[in-house]
């Protein structure tokens, strides 16, 4: 496995990259930082980036020499939120420092942490402590993706975005994405599901109209936008959604014919284990000694998906 396709275990957390977030230890060779007092000038320790592996401790970094990552899957930032961390940071400093990388120029990336920086520029502090780390592109991003999700920061189509991002741009699977979040494949594969919605239902779970939950039961219908409309205008739950997409297909295509009272407990349990572990519906036919499975994929990436994993073995 190749160094990106390696997992590396983010999901516990940042603390092995910042510490502690109040009481962070610093070398006695590292130059300490101390949190500006309020709209006072900032003592700046504009020191290089140390070197990969370095685990010195925070920095004062100019604040106008720190930049937002552009990929950071975070796009909505509330006003009231911002305005509220700005004045604590007024009155106490910035308490954590934020992660970031060196990049060309004698400046500085954010990696995790921009909530923090913005609220500091609305405070008028001139310089933000800062961890500075030697991180390649897929870290940053599994990084990004890990703090926001963690602290429940991301909309559901912020968060599915994110792992499409590691999978179209770095090759992860889901079950990689899975292990490096802490999350479960069911999770990947459900919230990647969120993207096959058109753009203005995804701007209502943008927005919480719908939750990620209902926005999934509405993709099962025929006309989803329909639905949506009707489960907001009436109030409805995730069951009573799924019970009227279902209702609406049966009225498309006909009803469905049940076999399950003709599977055994095995053959049951078998596909609930494989579709657990794939992420996708998957049905089990038995015609005699023989039989079909059927594996059901929304997207080619999770057709390729699938595909990777019958010729490497689940």
């Amino acid at each position: 496995m190749s160094e990106f396709a390696k997992p590396r275990g983010l999901g516990r957390g940042l603390s092995a990259l910042l510490g502690e977030p109040v009481k962070t230890a610093t070398p006695a060779n590292a130059p300490a930082w101390t949190a500006p007092q309020p709209l006072a000038p900032a003592r700046v320790v504009d020191a290089p980036a140390p070197p990969a592996g370095s685990e010195s401790g925070p920095r004062g970094l100019a604040i106008d020499l720190v930049q937002r990552n552009a990929s950071q899957p975070r796009k909505h930032f509330d006003e009231t939120e911002l305005a509220e961390l700005a004045s604590s940071i007024r009155a106490h400093g910035v308490l954590q420092p934020i992660l970031v990388r060196p990049i060309p120029g004698g400046r500085y990336e954010i990696v995790a942490g921009e909530r923090r920086w913005r609220a500091a520029q609305r405070a008028g502090l001139h310089a933000i402590p800062a961890v500075v780390r030697e991180l390649d592109e897929v870290e940053v991003l599994e990084i990004a993706i890990v703090e926001n999700v963690q602290r429940t920061d991301l909309n559901p189509i912020e968060e599915a975005q994110g792992f499409q991002a590691l999978i179209d741009r770095f090759g992860r699977t889901q079950q990689e994405i899975a292990e490096a979040v802490g999350k479960s494949r069911p999770h990947i594969a459900n919230m990647l599901r969120l993207l096959s919605l058109p753009e203005d239902l995804r701007d209502m779970v943008r927005d919480g109209r719908l939750s990620a939950g209902h926005a999934r039961a509405i993709l099962t219908a025929p006309d989803p936008r329909a639905l949506a409309l009707r489960a907001l205008s009436e109030g409805l739950n995730v069951r009573e959604i799924e019970r009227l997409a279902q209702q609406a297909k049966d009225e498309k295509h006909g009803p469905r014919v049940s076999h399950i009272e003709s599977k055994s407990a095995d053959t049951r349990a078998l596909e609930q284990s494989l579709s657990g572990a794939l992420g996708l519906d998957v049905k089990i036919s038995e015609k005699g000694a023989g039989g079909e499975l059927k594996i059901t994929y929304k997207t080619l990436e999770q057709l390729d998906d699938v595909i990777r994993r019958l010729r490497g073995g689940l």
